[in-house]
């Protein structure tokens, strides 16, 4: 990376609790130069999260912040919050990050905490999504990149990507080619926050300067 490159990185702390393939996209476009944040750190749920290794490998400081050594959410989520304050970032990443997180840590971070969810919301929130779209027989899944508010997988959407659902899909065939889409649309979603193309108040979302009414479909740009 030059220097000029690294001089206005944006500072960013990516949470995770598990495999970390979206981390390693985010990683992997930052080392191609096609994204101009530095990872401070990678914070993990999970001692065994397969991501922290993926950190390392990329010499990215790692931590673990295990919710099961807290007594109750307000200790865990306070001391991730000291965590990722110490690293002062400008945009907290949430990768395949587990935990569902409380009014006053996401008010902490307003405007500027991003999250994947791997359905076309509104459309099935919260879990096992893959399975729940083959159930309700849609023509088309994906993925939405969201900021994060105090609604679980409600705050407002800025990109998605799409992908039919075909005759023989099972969830885990169907799951492959979301996650080839989340890995495309994250990086691209976090470059234009970083670039300043991107803003959030008041939950409403402006893009280049102008009110997103609603969410942009990858496949119109790319």
């Amino acid at each position: 990376m030059s220097n000029h490159q690294h001089a206005v990185a944006l500072p960013v702390v990516v949470l995770i609790s598990g495999n970390g393939s979206n981390l390693q996209a985010i990683i992997d476009a930052v080392q191609h130069d096609d994204l101009p944040v530095e990872i401070r750190a990678v914070i993990s749920s999970r001692p065994d999260a397969y991501g922290l290794e993926r950190a390392r490998a990329a010499n990215i400081s790692t931590e673990v912040v295990d919710h099961r050594a807290f007594n109750n959410r307000a200790e865990y989520e306070d001391e991730l919050q000291t965590s990722i304050d110490q690293h002062q970032p400008a945009l907290i990443v949430l990768a395949g990050y587990m935990r569902i997180l409380g009014n006053a840590f996401v008010n902490h971070y307003q405007g500027r905490m991003l999250n994947i969810h791997p359905s076309l919301l509104p459309a099935f929130p919260g879990l096992n999504t893959h399975q729940r779209a083959l159930d309700a027989n849609v023509a088309k899944h994906g993925a939405s990149i969201h900021f994060v508010t105090n609604e679980l997988d409600g705050g407002p959407v800025i990109l998605q990507s799409s992908v039919p659902l075909l005759p023989n899909d099972d969830a885990q065939s169907l799951a492959k080619r979301v996650y080839r889409q989340e890995h495309q649309i994250y990086p691209l979603a976090i470059r234009w926050f970083a670039e300043g193309r991107l803003s959030t108040t008041a939950g409403n979302v402006h893009f280049d300067q102008k009110p997103l009414t609603h969410p942009i479909q990858y496949s119109d740009i790319r």
